[in-house]
């Protein structure tokens, strides 16, 4: 369990990835070996890409049933369709997962790559055609190395730290160039994933010709910079999203509980430049205030937080069903708020004790049962409000195909 949660735990991957901050110290990147530059990846072949519209093991292509469990304990099974005409198209890039040995990764796509894309991807198939290429990203095993002071040889390097950024844009010029055919497209990204994301947009994207074509950004489990009081600020014209009937906009959010809010040496919820604060736009309620959460639970890693080992059940005295994942409604609520210097959007369990159903869920990055605080839901920031930015991408896509 604590290898998934490493797995999934990646700001501080995100930060060190495209910062060049890891945990050697100052001399140890000042002296780090200078590494030579790896050949760039071919996009036009197929096994470069986990998700790619007809591609054969196509990564985006899996069981998502859902089992839906009421309140009362009642429960019935929706099922998912992926929509191979769809007129828009998703590009992701996935978190920090990869358990490979080196400094950044290979390019094979191992069962992280694979289950990441299935719980935070796949179901936007159902609105758009799903591009999501590998990348040589920054692992976790270089990660842990640095956090722990034995920094592995080469870590610091810049060239070595913008591999997986040089592979994003490479994947995503090659996607322009040969399968978007001028049409609208939704960026989708995961802490490391949001992190790079930001980079191509501000780079690539803002300002540009194909920012037309951007219909929204969602940068999820990130702190992304606004100036003060307004919505732009990492990007110069592309705002955070006011409605579902807006285009060119972005989400960005990163998820706490409301019981366990962020402490002060928290990850997400707040940006180094003063002048600047963290964006939270509330997927469940763009326009502000409190919202309903549609949420997709990994079945799988089902447990109630509250007695884990004792009885990890959605209903009480019932078995869990065997549906990859779950759905509770009614069950979860959030907003954005600011709190102690910190944007974030806060989760509440609306828990009612005399009914069958559970009244807590897993998300917690814990080591053993210890909660850390400092990571708030992060590997739950796409289940959390997952049919509800499924649900503003296709109003988006009506929105910009009707301008068009």
């Amino acid at each position: 369990m604590i290898r998934r949660i490493l797995a999934l735990a990646c700001a501080a991957g995100l930060i060190g990835a495209l910062t060049g901050a890891t945990g050697a110290t100052g001399a140890q990147a000042q002296t780090a070996p200078a590494q030579t530059a790896p050949a760039k990846n071919d996009y036009a072949k197929a096994e470069a890409w986990l998700c790619w519209p007809g591609k054969a093991g196509d990564a985006c292509a899996v069981d998502l049933t859902t089992t839906v469990v009421k309140a009362n304990g009642a429960t019935s099974v929706e099922a998912f369709k992926a929509d191979p005409k769809a007129p828009i198209d998703c590009f992701y890039v996935y978190p920090t997962v990869s358990n490979d040995p080196g400094v950044v990764s290979d390019m094979i796509a191992n069962p992280e790559e694979t289950n990441v894309v299935r719980a935070q991807l796949a179901r936007f198939g159902s609105k758009c055609r799903i591009y999501a290429p590998l990348y040589r990203q920054f692992t976790l095993t270089a990660l842990r190395a640095g956090q722990s002071g034995k920094p592995m040889p080469g870590s610091a390097d810049p060239g070595v730290r913008a591999v997986g950024y040089n592979d994003v844009v490479d994947a995503w010029n090659y996607y322009l160039a040969h399968e978007n055919k001028g049409r609208g497209v939704v960026l989708i990204g995961h802490s490391q994933g949001s992190g790079v994301l930001t980079r191509v947009i501000s780079q690539e994207i803002d300002g540009k010709p194909v920012q037309k074509q951007l219909i929204s950004a969602i940068l999820m489990g990130t702190s992304l910079a606004l100036e003060k009081g307004k919505d732009t600020g990492a990007f110069k014209s592309i705002p955070t999203c006011k409605s579902a009937n807006q285009t060119g906009c972005v989400i960005a959010y990163a998820t706490f509980r409301d019981t366990v809010p962020p402490p002060a040496g928290s990850l997400f919820g707040r940006v180094a430049n003063p002048a600047m604060e963290a964006a939270c736009v509330n997927p469940a309620a763009l326009g502000g205030g409190k919202g309903e959460f549609h949420a997709y639970l990994s079945n799988a890693a089902a447990q109630i937080a509250s007695s884990a080992a004792a009885n990890p059940a959605w209903v009480k005295d019932k078995p869990n069903p065997s549906t990859p994942f779950v759905s509770v409604p009614g069950l979860l609520s959030g907003q954005c708020v600011s709190k102690n210097g910190f944007n974030y959007l806060e989760a509440h369990v609306n828990a009612d004790p005399a009914d069958p159903r559970t009244d807590d869920i897993a998300g917690d990055v814990k080591a053993g049962a210890q909660v850390n605080a400092s990571w708030g839901l992060h590997l739950i920031d796409a289940n959390i409000a997952m049919g509800n930015l499924v649900d503003v991408v296709g109003a988006e896509a009506k929105a910009y195909l009707a301008k068009k």
